[in-house]
């Protein structure tokens, strides 16, 4: 399976804010300001919406969308993991990375948005 190269994992890893890329089924675009972590070398976000987010269900309807740093783009392939193991890791993960964030934290730690994890990467 393909690897984004590291820069890309960096930037990903040690930006607190980026944006997901989605397309509607008319092909409206949305950019929403998400949080993302790197767990083992592999991206991944969640829906602090749990199902309902708008980003979620658009980028695995399409199974693809881009990820937006600054001025920089990165188109990314997504697939859901509610695995136990990744499920945990993402957590401890944004649990790490955003410790000074409180409640926002801990909204993204709800059992109902746990099993909104996703895998990112590179589309081909």
């Amino acid at each position: 399976m393909a690897t984004f190269p590291p820069a890309v994992l960096k930037s990903f890893d040690e930006t607190k804010v980026v944006e997901i890329e989605t397309r509607s089924a008319k092909g409206t675009k949305h950019l929403i300001p998400i949080w993302i972590v790197v767990v083992d070398g592999v991206p991944y976000v969640r829906s602090v919406r749990g199902p309902a987010g708008r980003w979620y269900r658009e980028l695995l309807a399409r199974g693809e969308g881009a990820v937006v740093s600054g001025a920089k783009r990165v188109p990314v392939r997504a697939t859901k993991d509610s695995s136990a193991t990744a499920i945990e890791a993402v957590s401890e993960a944004l649990r790490k990375k955003y410790a000074r964030s409180g409640q926002s934290l801990q909204s993204m730690l709800r059992a109902n948005v746990l099993d909104t994890t996703v895998r990112l990467d590179p589309a081909k």
